[in-house]
């Protein structure tokens, strides 16, 4: 088995996101960007891992890009996503393509996605998303 077929396997239950290099498994139940974000944040090196995540959008794939992240597999890819990971060369596959990534309300972009629109480069975008997550985090709770 590779790892993109172990991480595919491990991305069950409550696991959102898997990271597999060789040995190394690294399973998240964070949301979003969160499980990538914040292992970067922490200094982790995920060069050459592989993805197995259930969302990925733009925000997500930029971040990809900035991780040297090697393939991807997406339970939902959305279209802007997909055409970062062509645009860099990154190995994907994907069960399901939408056009959009909508936020967790269902009422709007995923304010991720929003961030990262206009930006194409992934070092740009590490560190806006980093910024946005900082922001929303400081906001009040409604």
């Amino acid at each position: 088995m590779n790892d993109i077929e172990k991480a595919k396997a491990k991305l069950v239950g409550n696991t959102t996101c898997v990271l597999v290099k060789e040995d190394k498994i690294i399973l998240s139940q964070e949301k979003g960007i969160a499980p990538i974000l914040n292992l970067l944040n922490a200094g982790e090196n995920l060069e050459n891992f592989t993805l197995a995540d259930r969302i990925v959008g733009k925000a997500v794939a930029l971040l990809v890009v900035y991780a040297k992240i090697r393939e991807v597999y997406a339970e939902v890819l959305s279209e802007k996503g997909k055409a970062v990971l062509i645009k860099y060369n990154v190995k994907f596959s994907y069960k399901t393509l939408t056009e959009k990534i909508i936020n967790r309300k269902g009422n709007d972009i995923c304010p991720m996605e929003k961030t990262v629109d206009n930006i194409e480069d992934a070092t740009l975008a590490y560190h806006a998303l980093k910024k946005k997550v900082e922001e929303l985090k400081n906001l009040p709770k409604n």
